[in-house]
Formats: C-alpha cells, structure tokens, sequence
C-alpha cells in the first residue's frame, strides 16, 4: 500500500472518529437545552484520534439555534448561541462533557425578545439602545427608547427610558414597566456561563457569555 493511501485512510479513520464525537456531543447539548434540532459541532485540529485517546479536545466549535424560552426560569428565548469549548474533555459514560473554558454568544433577535415581554423591540437611533412600542386599542402606540446593559446576576437591564413617540398614558405605560422595569435574566444558557456584556445589532441583541470549569449534561442545563 502506498504513503499516500496510508494517509489518506488515517485521514478518514480520524474524520469518522471525529463524527461520532461531534454526534455525541451535539446529543448532549441538544437534550440539556431543549432544542428542536441538533446543534452542529465541529471537533477543532488533527488528529482528532489522538485528542481523543488522551481524553481531551483542544477546541470544539458548537452552534445552536431557537433554543426556547421556558416560563419564568427561561424567560428569554435564545435565537442563536454559538458556542467555543476549550479543553473539552468527555466522561467515560459520555453522559456530559466538561469544558476548561468558554466563550459564547446568545444572539436574541427582536422579534424574540418582543414576542417574551409583549411589546415591540427594535433597534434604536442610539448605539447601546433599543426602541420598545407598546400598543392597545382605542388607546394607540408608544415608542419609547432604551438603554440596554448587563446587569448584575446574569441579567440584561433596560434604563434610561425615554419616550420618543406618542404620549405615555397610564395603560401604556404599565405594558412597557412590566416589560423593562426589572432586569430580565438569561437563563437560557448552559449555567455556569455568565453575561459579561450585550451589544444591541440591528436584528436584535447580542450577549456574550463566558466560562470556566463548565460541564454540560443531559436532560438538564446545570453545570457543576
């Protein structure tokens, strides 16, 4: 048999050893989050097989999509969250994997956000802010706008509110104090990643979250 045939057999040996990893991975994810689909996983650098054997993956790209909201301990649905593991190591059992490190962001498209609070986001005039409209019959529409930050406890904070358009009678202005009033957690991250800052986009919100020591496991979004 040839080098070149050696080679590329150990290439396609690594990349099923690769696959299966992703797939084991992607199921994990997938059954901690509640995802409709799977996410997709890419396993980082070659040869995999020898990550493997000594029980560590330098780095795993992850990426998820409509990750749902949840009642009031996943209030916020998240649209997008791309995810990097770094130091990935796996359980025997494969029931959970554990990351030394991680850096992600959750991407909560306005329309997501809206259909949440029950009032219309959209992209402010401003950087760092968003414009909110709530609307009534008979009573019509107010836009105000708004600062967005992190907050304390993993949090995103909406202050400064400003009205922009319209005038803020009272039934209007209990929409928009239910929605904004208080810091809305975001829960719907694996735990043990915490918010660190958001940057408002013109489809939505970004939130970057980062990690240390984080273990994902199924059925469940906790982390030891």
């Amino acid at each position: 048999m040839s080098l070149v045939s050696l080679l590329i057999g150990g290439v396609a040996v690594d990349r099923v050893a690769a696959a299966r990893a992703e797939s084991r991975m992607a199921k994990v994810f997938q059954d901690g989050m509640g995802t409709a689909e799977r996410p997709s996983v890419h396993v980082r650098g070659f040869p995999v097989l020898t990550q493997l054997a000594e029980g560590s993956l330098s780095h795993v790209d992850l990426t998820a999509h409509d990750i749902p909201a949840d009642g009031s301990t996943r209030p916020l649905p998240v649209t997008k969250l791309s995810v990097g593991l770094d130091g990935l190591r796996t359980s025997g059992s494969a029931d959970e994997s554990h990351a030394r490190r991680v850096e992600a962001t959750a991407f909560l498209s306005y329309e997501d956000v809206s259909a949440a609070l029950g009032v219309s986001l959209s992209r402010g005039d401003d950087p760092g802010r968003i414009n909110a409209t709530a609307s009534l019959p008979l009573a019509g529409d107010v836009t105000v706008s708004a600062a967005v930050s992190a907050a304390k406890g993993d949090r995103i904070a909406f202050t400064d509110v400003r009205t922009v358009q319209g005038e803020l009678i009272p039934p209007l202005k209990a929409l928009l104090d239910k929605a904004l009033e208080e810091p809305v957690p975001l829960e719907n991250v694996p735990k043990g990643l915490h918010l660190r800052s958001v940057t408002t986009t013109e489809n939505g919100i970004d939130a970057r979250v980062t990690g240390h020591s984080v273990t994902f496991r199924p059925s469940s979004s906790s982390t030891a």
